[in-house]
């Protein structure tokens, strides 16, 4: 793969925006460090968007203690599909994705068997603090396997594709949707080797897709063009984003959100410190949105008229 090489003149140019800037001029001065807690855990986070009828995977569980573990399998009875995720956990790491029953086993998303054992293991692993913000004891969520919608079944691998769209004092300013591999073990998770397509905030289509921060035009596993794609459901999608947005109060928010084929978009996560590959994905900086949204003096309160000014001003 040809590797492709920029100025840093020529990323400035391009309104590239880089970590040390994204966490000085709009992480600090936007996101009071006192609401941090309402997106850092996520089983706050669920609660506080149930509360504002914000729709969520349903909880099934929260374990606390290894007590609870051991006694895991009439839980395990009732679901024989699920997700089991750390409460503090960031990145994608310590997500289980249990895909169903192969007797007295279970498989994961990618199919691969899992035994009870191996739940209880990731279980302690959880509450040990292994995958949490600074290491600290943690909670395990079990929570409802998102079926994803038909529609990107010939655009991702087994796992669920998720949505992350960025918003800036409630207007999103940028889109991409993350489509799970082989490689990425079915997880929605671009480190971990998903796609990640930029989406146009004006009509709702895929644009351009990168691979390990790569430009790629085809899914390494299906084989079929991932640009050009309508995202069903595009509208809806953008209003749940400001919702969040406006619920928990943060200037600078990553909002994750996935499709259920029953259900509807859901909201699955939040963000206060949004990885920046959705530059990539766009092929666009997010500072000229940035700052144009920054320097203004009063933002609507209507939010279909933030999300209006938002498609309009990338065209």
């Amino acid at each position: 793969m040809k590797m492709r090489f920029a100025w840093p003149w020529q990323l400035r140019k391009a309104g590239i925006m880089g970590i040390n800037e994204r966490n000085a001029d709009f992480i600090m001065r936007f996101n009071p460090r006192r609401l941090y807690p309402l997106v850092d855990d996520k089983l706050k986070t669920k609660q506080l968007a149930i509360d504002a009828g914000i729709a969520v995977p349903e909880l099934y569980a929260v374990l606390e203690s290894e007590h609870e573990i051991q006694e895991i399998m009439p839980l395990l009875d009732k679901h024989s599909e699920f997700v089991m995720k750390p409460a503090q956990g960031s990145g994608g790491n310590g997500i289980l994705v249990v895909g169903g029953r192969l007797g007295k086993q279970f498989t994961k998303a990618s199919g691969e068997p899992i035994t009870v054992d191996q739940i209880r293991h990731h279980a302690s692993n959880v509450l040990s603090g292994m995958y949490s913000l600074g290491g600290h004891p943690d909670k395990a969520l079990l929570e409802y396997r998102v079926r994803f919608d038909p529609f990107f079944e010939h655009i991702t691998y087994k796992g669920v594709p998720d949505i992350r769209v960025i918003v800036f004092r409630g207007i999103p300013v940028a889109a991409m949707v993350r489509l799970p591999t082989r490689e990425s073990d079915g997880k929605a998770n671009l480190h971990q080797g998903a796609i990640g397509a930029g989406i146009d905030l004006a009509t709702g289509h895929t644009t351009f897709c990168v691979h390990h921060n790569q430009e790629v035009t085809l899914h390494p596993d299906t084989g079929q063009p991932m640009s050009g794609i309508q995202i069903p459901h595009w509208d809806q999608i953008l209003r749940l984003a400001v919702g969040c947005a406006d619920t928990v109060g943060l200037g600078y928010l990553g909002v994750d959100l996935v499709m259920d084929q029953y259900l509807g978009p859901l909201m699955l996560e939040l963000n206060a410190r949004p990885g920046l590959n959705v530059q990539l994905a766009n092929k666009r900086g997010l500072l000229k949105s940035l700052r144009r949204w920054s320097e203004l003096e009063e933002i609507p309160k209507c939010p279909e008229e933030r999300i209006r000014m938002a498609q309009s001003a990338i065209h």
